[in-house]
């Protein structure tokens, strides 16, 4: 087998894991969950009580309290392309002589995004506090579904507005939650959902700029060496015409680096566009991820206090107002006062 049918045998299995993880997302009995739950049984009958705790305890750590962990991952990663893009590819496309603009590309979309990151994880979401609370119940109506007029937080004792949810990683309730994101280190509320989507939006494109100017540099030396036209002998001693897979592990063996790193990033391209995509969609019909996932839910649950128990649960989309203004609210959230001129 060779090197390219193992690179795309090894692509499509993680593209597979993916898109698997995203159809079972806010499935509480979905296949996903039940055989992780049955494997982590049989796994604490074989690891000892003691070891099961340790893990516990650091898995707890790290997804269920505010850690820096990963915003140190976020910038090592983005360092490490970053440095190989400088160090070998931009001097590689120098040297070919590369327009400069195409070459600064990259930079200039990534000091945009980390402007975005910067202004998202230290921007407060919308804390839902004792002196707001009373007004920010008036912001968005109740569905009488997924939000239930008052209901108190048992943690922050407010009255709890609608669209809002209390983060226990944060241990605050904020105001129209969508997630906590820890790649930011914040929650996504109300106040920083539209600098999120541009970060997202900014970090896709970074990644893809990379991408199509390594691309670009790959097929330009391969271009420039004139092995794309010609011929190769085996361990036989045979003549072949050159095959795609030979000219990857020709691109591996010369640049091993950069073609990793081209890998890398492709995969990172498809990740983040399909993240991006969910989330315009997401904006576009005015919904959180909260509220993605809990309509997604809810059918199978049993009612509600508010529900007749003879008629079944049906959920209904009432914030939305149309795909221009859904994109408008993200940006510029409605006050209580927006919503009585209304």
């Amino acid at each position: 087998m060779d090197f390219l049918t193992l690179f795309l045998i090894y692509l499509c299995f993680v593209l597979a894991v993916t898109a698997l993880l995203c159809l079972c997302l806010g499935r509480k009995e979905s296949f996903l969950a039940r055989s992780v739950n049955r494997t982590s049984q049989v796994l604490s009958l074989v690891i000892p009580t003691q070891l099961q705790r340790v893990t516990h305890r650091a898995l707890h750590r790290l997804f269920h309290t505010r850690s820096c962990l990963f915003v140190v991952l976020h910038v090592a990663l983005q360092a490490a392309v970053f440095g190989e893009y400088t160090w070998e590819v931009f001097v590689y496309c120098w040297e070919l002589q590369f327009h400069i603009l195409i070459l600064l590309l990259p930079y200039l979309l990534l000091a945009g995004n980390v402007g975005c990151f910067l202004l998202c994880s230290r921007a407060n979401p919308g804390t839902v506090t004792k002196s707001n609370a009373a007004s920010l119940v008036k912001v968005y109506a109740y569905d009488g579904v997924l939000f239930q007029r008052g209901l108190v937080c048992p943690t922050c004792t407010v009255e709890k507005p609608a669209r809002s949810k209390h983060c226990s990683v944060c241990r605050t309730c904020v105001h129209r939650f969508d997630h906590h994101c820890v790649w930011v280190n914040n929650c996504i509320g109300a106040s920083n959902a539209g600098v999120f989507l541009l970060y997202l939006l900014s970090l896709t494109a970074t990644a893809a700029a990379v991408a199509a100017v390594t691309a670009a540099f790959l097929i330009q030396v391969l271009l420039l060496s004139n092995i794309m036209h010609g011929t190769y002998l085996d361990a036989q001693g045979q003549e072949h015409a050159v095959e795609i897979s030979f000219l990857v592990q020709h691109l591996f063996l010369t640049f091993p680096r950069i073609v990793f790193m081209l890998g890398f990033v492709i995969l990172l391209t498809l990740i983040l566009g399909g993240y991006c995509s969910f989330s315009l969609y997401l904006a576009l019909t005015n919904q959180t991820t909260n509220e993605w996932c809990k309509s997604r839910r809810f059918g199978g649950s049993p009612h509600l206090p508010s529900q007749p128990h003879d008629r079944p649960l049906v959920y209904k989309n009432i914030y939305s107002k149309g795909m221009w203004k859904n994109l408008k609210e993200i940006f510029n959230p409605p006050t209580v006062l927006e919503r009585k001129k209304k």
